[in-house]
């Protein structure tokens, strides 16, 4: 195991169709990064996305899941999509994400075979400099996480979805508001969605991550992870190594990785039971003092000190 994780056995208990209307939020986006096309027609398609294009810049309307409708023949469409996934045509790739929320919102079971390669699509989409291109992938892994859960976290998604962790923590942590919003959607989504002792695995190794912003963003996930955890599966994971990575992020240089690492301390301290001889005050202060250098013990233990 990571030198992350500990093998300590303090106990813990539990206290803690039709075709869509086109939705009226319009993002202009240039026609390109790096260059201007000359484009005059409007592109508009049965999943609702809208593309209304002039000589300078190109209209995107972003669908909320609520508003995407069933696919009216999903086994024939399903053939050709990921083809229409790898087109060069940016507007043509944008509607075949928006396809593929579909198919998993309504028609789960058609994407399976092919729900690998749709992850990769995404992260490729998310890399794209096009914002329009990378908020569209976003919402559509929300959507994939929502539906499939824990099968995502299977062996045979492990290098696709832990892609796709890093470039929405990536994403989540950049300036372009509207992209960072969603991907701090998405994160959410992932969080909620999925199993929290399987997902800490995923993510405890980006709290280490270089930028701090993606430590930041990591470490908000954890904190949201281990909120929802059971006694059972925090001691599975090991209390003394979450409390050391919550004692590293308190130290972190990002107020918003401090404010992570002080919701850890506090889910654990809630959950802790410690040696039913003494005080819980002071068998937390033990815990603290016999896993965590004196420094950090101590500002750790001012977190859950009574005032």
């Amino acid at each position: 195991m990571s030198s992350l994780q500990s093998n300590d056995a303090v106990p813990f208990t539990a206290t803690n169709t039709s075709q869509p209307q086109p939705i009226p939020r319009k993002f202009p986006v240039a026609a390109a990064d790096d260059e201007i096309k000359q484009m005059t027609e409007t592109h508009q398609n049965g999943n609702g996305v809208a593309a209304a294009t002039t000589s300078t810049e190109v209209v995107i309307d972003y669908v909320l899941s609520a508003d995407l409708k069933p696919i009216p023949d999903p086994t024939a469409k399903i053939q050709g999509l990921v083809e229409e996934m790898e087109s060069k045509d940016w507007i043509t790739v944008c509607d075949s994400l928006n396809d593929a929320r579909r198919f998993a919102l309504f028609h789960s079971v058609l994407l399976i075979p092919i729900l690998e390669k749709v992850v990769l699509v995404l992260v490729k989409a998310m890399k794209n400099p096009r914002s329009a291109l990378c908020k569209t992938s976003i919402m559509a892994s929300a959507d994939l996480f929502q539906v499939y859960g824990d099968r995502m976290l299977e062996d045979e998604f492990s290098v696709a979805f832990g892609q796709l962790l890093l470039q929405l923590l990536l994403k989540a942590s950049q300036d372009k508001r509207f992209v960072c919003e969603e991907a701090e959607k998405s994160l959410n989504a992932m969080v909620q969605s999925f199993s929290a002792l399987p997902l800490l695995h995923k993510l405890k190794a980006h709290v280490r991550h270089t930028n701090p912003r993606v430590r930041a963003k990591a470490a908000t996930s954890i904190s949201n992870c281990v909120k929802k955890m059971k006694p059972e599966e925090l001691n599975e994971f090991g209390p003394a190594s979450l409390v050391r990575m919550a004692a590293d992020l308190l130290n972190d240089r990002l107020p918003e990785a401090r404010e992570a690492a002080r919701g850890i301390v506090i889910s654990l301290y809630e959950s802790f039971v410690g040696d039913p001889e003494i005080e819980k005050q002071e068998s937390w202060q033990n815990f603290c003092q016999s896993n965590l250098p004196a420094l950090h013990a101590q500002s750790t233990l001012k977190i859950t000190s009574p005032q």
